[in-house]
């Protein structure tokens, strides 16, 4: 009985702490968007030709403007656009091939009212480029540790910046939680040391970036101790290679199922904004948490 008090204390404790704080996540060219009581969803749009899960289905500049504003009428917030694939063993691109892929979907969809635009890349060439085409966001899987002009970039225009952790290329603590703490103290430096406001950034925890089955389970099951560095937090799982060997699922869009449940564990856990492919499936899941969270405020507020 004392344990269930206990984990109930806690409980009550988590809730308050993260589903009665209103707070703003401050992005490029003056906007923001509220995080707090409803999650943000962030659709994925790869204009690749490579990606694992999606590639080249939207390599068309109308094929990925047709996806963007589906994912939009399905409920995302923010588009992610992304020109390089990511996945392991990925072969870097030229800059112009990335430029030539992404620009011109920036600067189209920049004409939608009331989404924000996220680019997926480390270049800060590419970066600078897409802000001045009215993106708001960048999304770095370096956790600007790859090019020491980025931190500069997102202060200098006051963009939103998602600073994602990385295990590739490097030594890593075997504990997952105090390897994402050495990472992101690292990161966090640089981003204070170049002026960058704490409410620009957005943290992701790098699920499936150089981390093995075992370290994603781990990371899933612990996220919740990532509160601890004060930031938003970004969860990106969807349809990775971890969800397809527990699921045996070899087709990465047969994943989206395993997505949304690895959503309502991480929003459970304190996450704000979850980056997916299957925006109508992760949407309908996460109401169901945030309904809830609004049932367990109300038992918060009569206790008062």
């Amino acid at each position: 009985m004392n344990m269930l008090k206990k984990r109930l204390q806690n409980r009550i404790i988590w809730v308050e702490a993260n589903f009665n704080m209103e707070r703003s996540w401050s992005v490029g060219h003056n906007k923001s968007i509220s995080l707090g009581k409803t999650a943000v969803l962030m659709g994925i749009l790869n204009v690749t030709p490579d990606s694992f899960s999606d590639g080249g289905e939207h390599n068309s500049l109308q094929d990925a403007i047709s996806h963007a504003q589906k994912m939009f009428s399905e409920g995302a917030k923010i588009i992610d656009i992304g020109g390089e694939s990511t996945r392991p063993g990925f072969d870097e691109i030229t800059l112009k091939d990335e430029q030539e892929r992404v620009l011109p979907v920036v600067k189209q969809l920049n004409l939608m009212e009331n989404v924000l635009l996220s680019i997926d890349t480390y270049h800060v060439e590419t970066a600078r480029l897409a802000l001045m085409e009215g993106a708001n966001i960048i999304n770095d899987i370096w956790g600007l540790q790859k090019e020491p002009e980025m931190a500069a970039l997102v202060a200098e225009e006051r963009a939103g910046i998602i600073i994602m952790h990385n295990s590739r290329h490097r030594n890593v603590h075997p504990d997952i939680i105090e390897d994402q703490k050495f990472f992101f103290d690292k990161s966090l430096e640089i981003a204070k040391k170049s002026g960058i406001p704490d409410d620009n950034i957005v943290l992701d925890p790098g699920f499936g970036f150089g981390k093995d089955f075992q370290t994603n389970l781990a990371l899933l099951d612990r996220a919740s101790e990532l509160a601890m560095f004060g930031f938003p937090m970004l969860a990106a799982t969807s349809r990775k290679r971890f969800l397809g060997t527990i699921t045996g699922h070899s087709e990465p869009k047969m994943r989206d199922i395993a997505t949304s449940a690895t959503s309502v564990l991480l929003r459970k856990a304190g996450f704000s904004i979850f980056r997916v492919h299957n925006i109508a499936a992760n949407r309908d899941a996460l109401a169901v948490v945030d309904a809830l969270s609004d049932v367990e405020n109300s038992v918060i507020e009569g206790k008062k």
